[in-house]
């Protein structure tokens, strides 16, 4: 057994089950054991920004880490940008980035680099390999690494000879820590802030905003009256029918500001005390009231249940049953086609434990307001802001969830990035259904345009916004990666194309055309934007 062979037996062995590959020379050990071992599905993507995204997804949805097998320090940077998101979402994965054999590094050869400093801004935790009979072990140490919680990237880079040399085998995997408890003083005072009879919120993000926490959040809304909001860019949100229904941050720090104004108490359940997304001249960057005072029930690594749990039973509400909104559905929207007409179609049609993968920048946010009566489904946001993150977590929660059907929303600039996506959806045969918000430019900085009072930006600063001339050919495209593709120019087109690719298994893409013109909602509609 060669060392390729211990570190894929290992991963198996600690429950790793999923590998997203591109890989070069220095990893074709690594692949041949993955791809020979019993247990491990090895799926090819031609992109790294695929591959860690991918894995990425699949962590949010399974609770677990997938593997990605990437080429040297190239491809981990090609890679890095859906690894920011996945360390924003605090999401299990474990990264094996080849190198040079280890007498092979000091020739400083073409693809020489220095991976550890690459790695180091997105891993929670990072080795090198030394020899083969260490790498099992390095194995273990990573999958434990990832399942810390709340969960994290780890990264380990595997010069080739540790992969080709010989290795003894795997290696026991060691039991990762639980979740924390939280302090015993947290609780009486938070329940004493609630009991204050002040404006108190909720702010929740992480594990508070799964099913069995926002169900044990509405009996303590129903009992003290508290407001319950999520961060703008959540990795995993329950809601709809049957589940509490959550406000989503606004985006804009005015808007933060106005919606905390008169806040006496600020509860942090699993969240971070809210920033601006960026900065804005004259505006804060800090956005809680100085009169506000912030408590923390839960830190992301602690555990919220039992937080919630302790806090319902302190506040009596433990044995009360909040209201949660039934089903209730839209109805299917003729004429023009416009953002709002696609999420009232989404609303209406939105099946059962849908997964839904959020990159719509701008034109989401009808979809997201008009779905809240839908079946209950799970939505998945872009938590770290880095565009190219939609389609890549579809196909990883599509992987992780072959029984939920998976919606992706995309804005047509940020599908761009990682387009190779589909191709891996056709090959793997992946249920999804992806609506491309066709525009033809960059909306959210024609709003950004606006917000920063230029007036009269120029001729040549709205073409570096444009997508237009020559416009982007989304049918082509998504059949020339094998997918089923049409184009909606009318709300009753988008109503029987997106009914169509429900009832068929397989993925899917409907290029939404929706003229600059008919983007609405973004004020109407605002806690995405």
């Amino acid at each position: 057994m060669n060392g390729a062979q211990s570190l894929s037996r290992t991963l198996v062995n600690g429950g790793v089950h999923t590998c997203f590959v591109n890989p070069g020379t220095t990893e074709i050990h690594l692949v041949k054991a993955l791809a020979d071992e019993a247990g491990m599905r090895t799926i090819l993507c031609l992109f790294e920004g695929v591959c860690t995204g991918a894995a990425d997804g699949y962590a949010r949805m399974t609770d677990r880490p997938a593997a990605t097998v990437l080429h040297l320090g190239p491809g981990l940077a090609n890679g890095i940008a859906n690894l920011h998101n996945a360390r924003r979402a605090n999401s299990p994965v474990i990264n094996i980035v080849g190198d040079h054999a280890t007498y092979h590094r000091q020739y400083d050869a073409p693809l020489t680099s220095d991976i550890m400093s690459l790695a180091k801004p997105v891993s929670g935790w990072l080795r090198t390999s030394t020899k083969a009979e260490k790498l099992a072990e390095d194995g273990a140490a990573a999958i434990q690494a990832s399942m810390e919680p709340p969960g994290q990237v780890a990264t380990l880079i595997v010069p080739a000879d540790c992969a080709w040399d010989q290795a003894k085998g795997p290696v026991t995997i060691k039991t990762p820590s639980k979740r924390k408890t939280v302090s015993e003083d947290k609780v009486p005072t938070v329940a004493a802030a609630l009991r204050s009879g002040k404006p108190a919120a909720f702010l929740l993000n992480g594990q508070a905003l799964r099913t069995e926490c926002l169900e044990i959040v509405s009996s303590i809304v129903h009992r003290t009256g508290v407001r319950v909001m999520c961060e703008t860019f959540s990795a995993r949100l329950a809601r709809g029918a049957g589940r509490f229904p959550v406000e989503r941050f606004p985006y804009f720090p005015e808007k933060v500001e106005e919606g905390l104004s008169g806040l006496a108490h600020l509860i942090l359940v699993g969240a971070n005390p809210p920033v601006a997304f960026f900065a804005y001249q004259g505006k804060p960057s800090w956005l809680t009231p100085e009169s506000c005072e912030i408590h923390t029930l839960a830190n992301p690594d602690e555990n919220a249940l039992e937080a919630l749990e302790a806090l319902a039973e302190e506040s009596g509400a433990s044995k009360m049953k909040g209201k949660v909104p039934g089903l209730s559905r839209p109805g299917l929207p003729t004429g023009a086609l416009t953002t709002e007409a696609v999420g009232a179609t989404l609303g209406a049609l939105l099946p059962e434990n849908a997964i839904v993968s959020d990159e719509s920048v701008t034109s989401g946010a009808a979809a997201f307001a008009m779905t809240t009566g839908a079946p209950p489904h799970d939505w998945l946001f872009v938590t770290g802001g880095s565009i190219g993150q939609g389609l890549p977590v579809a196909t990883g929660a599509a992987v992780g969830c072959p029984d939920r059907k998976v919606i992706c929303l995309h804005g047509d600039g940020g599908a761009m990035y990682t387009l190779q996506s589909l191709w891996t959806q056709a090959r793997e045969g992946l249920d999804i259904t992806t609506i491309i918000f066709s525009n033809r430019k960059y909306q959210i900085l024609h709003h950004e345009l606006t917000r920063a009072d230029l007036k009269d930006p120029g001729a040549e600063v709205l073409r570096m916004l444009d997508l237009s001339d020559p416009d982007i050919n989304w049918i082509k495209l998504a059949r020339g990666m094998g997918v089923k593709a049409s184009r909606s120019e009318t709300a009753d087109e988008f109503n029987r194309q997106f009914a169509a690719a429900l009832a068929e298994p397989g993925p899917h893409l409907i290029e939404a055309v929706i003229p600059s013109s008919r983007v609405n909602g973004v004020e109407k509609h605002f806690p995405p934007l």
